[in-house]
C-alpha cells in the first residue's frame, strides 16, 4: 500500500460507521467432508453437492488395495485395506475416476465452485 492511500483508507474506515454504513466481512463458506467407500470391488455412492475446498475421505473396506485416480490426473488416491485417505477437492467440473488396480471400478465426481 502506498503512503497516499493509507490515509484515505483510514478516513473511509472512520466515515463509513458515521454514515450508517457498516463494513461487513464476507461470509466464508464452510468446507464439508464427504465419505466414499471402496468395498466389494466397487465404489460406494458418490455424494452430490461437492464443492472446491471440500474434503473427501476415501475408505477402503476391502481386503485389497484400491485407488481413486482421476482420468484427467487431477488426483490419485491410493488406499490399503482398512485405510482411510483424506483428499481436498481442488478442481471444479465433472471428473471421471477409476481404480488403477481394478478396471471395473469407476465413478464420477461432480464438483462446483
Amino acid at each position: 500500500m502506498t503512503r497516499t492511500r493509507a490515509p484515505l483508507r483510514l478516513l473511509f474506515g472512520l466515515l463509513l460507521p458515521i454514515a450508517g454504513i457498516a463494513a461487513v466481512p464476507a461470509a466464508s463458506a464452510e468446507s464439508k467432508e464427504y465419505v466414499i467407500t471402496m468395498g466389494n470391488m466397487s465404489y460406494g455412492r458418490v455424494p452430490t453437492g461437492i464443492k472446491v475446498g471440500d474434503t473427501i475421505v476415501w475408505v477402503n473396506q476391502d481386503s485389497v488395495i484400491h485407488s481413486a485416480t482421476a482420468r484427467d490426473r487431477s488426483f490419485d488416491v491410493r488406499a490399503n485395506p482398512g485405510q482411510k485417505v483424506r483428499m481436498t477437492v481442488k478442481k471444479a467440473g465433472t471428473i471421471p475416476f477409476y481404480c488403477t488396480f481394478h478396471s471395473m471400478m469407476r465413478g464420477t465426481l461432480t464438483v462446483s465452485n
